[in-house]
Formats: structure tokens, C-alpha cells, sequence
């Protein structure tokens, strides 16, 4: 499954997502960084971390947790 995480640069919350996603071991994942796209900015800058499905499209804003990643990624 193609995993994208929308993160920012020097972000303590970004960090602990990625920490999730090793302990829930959901495989691969894109890192995209916003802060340097309007876009994105726009879209995700007070939601980071964001995790998306590309196959779905569906996402998952933080807080999450192993728990929440595993049937996030079920569905």
C-alpha cells in the first residue's frame, strides 16, 4: 500500500508519527514536506502530520496511534 506522510521540517509531532508508523509497521511511506509548497501549506499547515492513503485517498490527522494506523490502513 502507498503511504504519503504530509510532514514540516523540524517537527516534534512529525517525528513521533514516523515513530508509529515503524512500531505499527505500515510498510513504506512517501515523506512530503509542506512547508516549502503554498499548497500544501494551505491544506495541511495546522493539521501535520497527516497521513494518506493514495489508493483511497483517504487520510488520517494527527493524534494517532498504532492502534489507529493499523485500522486506518483495514479499511
Amino acid at each position: 500500500m502507498n503511504l504519503i506522510l504530509f510532514q514540516r521540517d523540524e517537527c516534534h509531532l512529525c517525528d513521533q508519527a514516523v515513530f508509529v508508523l515503524a512500531q505499527t509497521r505500515a510498510g513504506d511511506f512517501e515523506p512530503r514536506w509542506i512547508d516549502a509548497d503554498t499548497v500544501l501549506e494551505h491544506a495541511y499547515g495546522l493539521r501535520v502530520p497527516v497521513l494518506r492513503r493514495v489508493d483511497t485517498g483517504a487520510e488520517l490527522d494527527w493524534p494517532f496511534d498504532a492502534r489507529r494506523v493499523r485500522a486506518f490502513l483495514e479499511e
